[in-house]
């Protein structure tokens, strides 16, 4: 490229802005460095990508994490979290901006792993999977019960001996798996996977020894709490020591401080159970020998009852009462059929008064009556009907207007025949009216006009 300093050979914007680039991509303190600073201006795109900017109490750089470095990220980058951040600087030739291009990035002052189980913590809390409610309960005396964890470590020993001491008769199935490094949550949710597969067991033990935090975080992986939630078998978890807390141990059905604890809360303890049995058994003589007693004591009772030493003389007296009871239904039975008899005697008495015969015959000769006389009322009626009809027709004709015009009257309406002309005011000189006569129709105009004075 020619020298900047000379104006005879300007170059554009878009050249200056790529000469830029190019000396800060090959500048190789700049092409890969840590930057640490406080995130403001969050920004996450539909693509996955982040954008935001990176500040200090003195400057502010604008940077961007690709999706596929961001999906990888052990926490959740908000506002205000302050970070180390690994990447690149190179220049953004359409704002001519130099730009952070991160690849790595992790919590300033504040362990990731730390801040990684802080937040997935709270994720899983807020979705119910740490719920009492969804807790199964640990079967008191399991069948067969599943250990996963390392064939290796002392909590597999731990385990199987206690389990071995305690309740000899349950059988153990191990499924070995890793339980540190990056294999070693996939390893652990397939074990539990194929135990409920399986379903050979009706108990599951899940854990290890103690450890460091980042020893334990295989039991902090959001696969493996998923799985123990989903698990159909109940789960026990026993991760590290009394002091350790991991995201299994609250998602797990039951908690154990450490693996041993685990195996006595999984099993009851035989010589316990014989005590128990021991104690229940002798409880249970206790009580079939005070049963027994007392069957004996009301055996002797019912043997000096008055109903067995003599049972014949406690018959008589309800044999006695039987008697008196028969005779009084006897008594009781005549009495109600004389009642009967003279009641029925009494209603054949009213029938015969009551014959139908008569009553039909009677009731005929009222009807008949009562039909002659409705015929003459009838006859009366329409005689008088009829002869108001003629008087009302003869005063209905004397009215009629037919018969006042035959006396030399007419009516008089407009041309229109609509309004009958009763009044001067209602037409004008020069109107035509027309005038109906008894036998026919006038059509007449009007010439003059003549008001009748009041006096």
């Amino acid at each position: 490229m020619a020298a900047l300093s000379d104006p005879n050979q300007a170059i554009s914007i878009k050249e200056l802005t790529r000469y830029v680039k190019g000396r800060l991509e090959n500048d190789p303190r700049l092409s890969d460095v840590w930057v640490r600073g406080e995130i403001s201006n969050l920004t996450r795109h539909g693509s996955g990508h982040m954008y935001f900017t990176l500040k200090d109490a003195d400057s502010r750089v604008k940077a961007i994490m690709f999706a596929s470095y961001n999906q990888r990220l052990p926490f959740i980058p908000k506002d205000g979290t302050k970070v180390l951040a690994r990447g690149s600087i190179s220049v953004y030739e359409r704002d001519g901006q130099y730009q952070l291009y991160i690849t790595q990035m992790q919590p300033d002052g504040v362990g990731s792993l730390y801040l990684a189980y802080e937040q997935l913590k709270r994720k899983l809390e807020e979705e119910g999977l740490f719920s009492a409610q969804y807790k199964k309960p640990i079967p008191r005396f399991p069948k067969a019960v599943g250990v996963i964890t390392s064939p290796t470590g002392a909590a597999v020993r731990d385990i199987i001996i206690t389990l071995q001491r305690r309740y000899p008769a349950v059988p153990v199935l191990l499924y070995p798996v890793l339980v540190q490094g990056a294999q070693a949550a996939p390893s652990i949710v397939r074990a539990i996977a194929a135990m409920n597969e399986a379903n050979e067991v009706d108990l599951l033990i899940v854990g290890r020894g103690g450890g460091s935090l980042e020893e334990l975080w295989a039991f902090n992986e959001e696969a493996v709490a998923r799985a123990i939630f989903a698990s159909a078998i109940p789960v026990i978890s026993a991760v590290g020591h009394e002091t350790d807390y991991t995201i299994a141990d609250f998602v797990a059905d039951l908690r154990a401080a450490t693996p041993t604890a685990a195996a006595e809360l999984a099993v009851p303890h035989h010589l316990e159970l014989k005590q128990q049995i021991a104690y229940e058994t002798q409880r249970l003589y206790k009580g079939l020998e005070r049963q027994l007693q007392s069957s004996r004591e009301r055996l002797e009772r019912l043997k000096r009852s008055p109903f067995l030493t003599n049972p014949r003389k406690q018959l008589l007296e309800p044999s006695e009462r039987l008697d008196r009871l028969t005779e009084q239904l006897r008594f009781r039975m005549k009495e109600r059929i004389g009642l009967a008899r003279q009641r029925r005697l009494g209603l054949a008495h009213r029938l015969a008064g009551h014959d139908p015969a008569g009553q039909v015959l009677y009731a005929r000769r009222r009807t008949e009556a009562s039909g002659r006389q409705l015929v003459l009322a009838m006859n009366a009626l329409l005689k008088d009907k009829r002869a108001g009809f003629d008087a009302n027709l003869r005063q209905l004709d004397a009215l009629s207007p037919l018969k006042v015009m035959q006396r030399g009257y007419s009516l008089v309406y407009n041309e229109k025949q609509t309004e009958l002309i009763k009044s001067i005011r209602q037409i004008q000189p020069g109107d035509l009216v027309k005038v109906r006569l008894a036998d026919g129709r006038l059509d007449c105009h009007v010439w003059a006009m003549e008001e009748k004075s009041d006096g």
